[in-house]
């Protein structure tokens, strides 16, 4: 029962240039988004990370990076190619203004599922190699440090509302009514039961809150049943840097 965070990169200069960037190499964080990266650390400051993995582009290695530094003794992030974002093939390098005019791009509203980026993969491909990468680094998360693991996947927006959408059990088709902002944090723990989802695109608030409690002697292990009626949620959330909105 290790938790993983998702977290979206930083703005980018292609997101404010309305540039589909796909796999273009060189597509840094512009200055919004370096402010961003250091937000998402400083929100992250308190959790202890047990692992920090990124996609290997860099605007994802630039946030992880930011995130590793703002770790006691630094945690060096590992890239993982199943967090890359997907591959738009001929789509990558447009304008998102000349995209919306393509046939294929009503498909991509309506029927993800059945897309295939022209010389590119397939957005059902994305989802299963984005939800197959979380699973085996959760699992070996849980195997190291135990079920009160926590560790953090820096993504695209694409690829981490896909993995949501698998964790929420919704069909892909259905993945767009997610939203995922540039430096959001989404939460999800897997269990042998099902995912629960604990957070979605998160924009404030620290997250010391998800620390397990202290326990005395050995502790027993968290509950899979869901909380019927809702539950009392984590201990102590609002003393520990968690922000209510009115």
């Amino acid at each position: 029962m290790a938790t993983v965070i998702l977290v979206r990169h930083g703005r980018t200069t292609a997101n404010t240039a309305g540039v589909l960037a796909g796999r273009v190499a060189g597509v840094r964080l512009d200055e919004l988004g370096v402010t961003q990266a250091a937000a998402a650390a400083d929100r992250l400051a308190g959790v202890s990370l047990a692992r920090l993995v990124s996609s290997p582009l860099e605007r994802c290695r630039q946030t992880a990076t930011a995130i590793g530094r703002a770790q006691p003794g630094v945690l060096r992030p590992k890239t993982d190619k199943g967090l890359t974002e997907c591959d738009y093939g001929e789509w990558q390098g447009r304008s998102l203004k000349d995209l919306s005019r393509e046939k294929l791009w009503k498909t991509v509203q309506s029927q993800p599922s059945a897309v295939a980026f022209p010389g590119g993969e397939t957005m059902r491909a994305m989802q299963e190699r984005g939800v197959a990468a979380c699973r085996r680094h959760d699992a070996a998360v849980e195997a190291e440090h135990g079920p009160g693991g926590i560790w953090v996947a820096v993504s695209h927006g694409d690829v981490i509302k896909a993995i949501l959408a698998d964790a929420l059990g919704t069909h892909l088709d259905l993945f767009q009514r997610l939203h995922v902002d540039p430096a959001s944090l989404s939460i999800v723990r897997y269990t042998e039961s099902r995912p629960f989802v604990l957070g979605v695109n998160t924009l404030d608030g620290r997250l010391d809150w998800l620390r397990p409690p202290k326990s005395k002697g050995r502790g027993r292990r968290r509950s899979t049943d869901a909380a019927v009626g809702g539950g009392a949620g984590p201990a102590g959330a609002a003393g520990r840097g968690f922000t209510a909105t009115p």
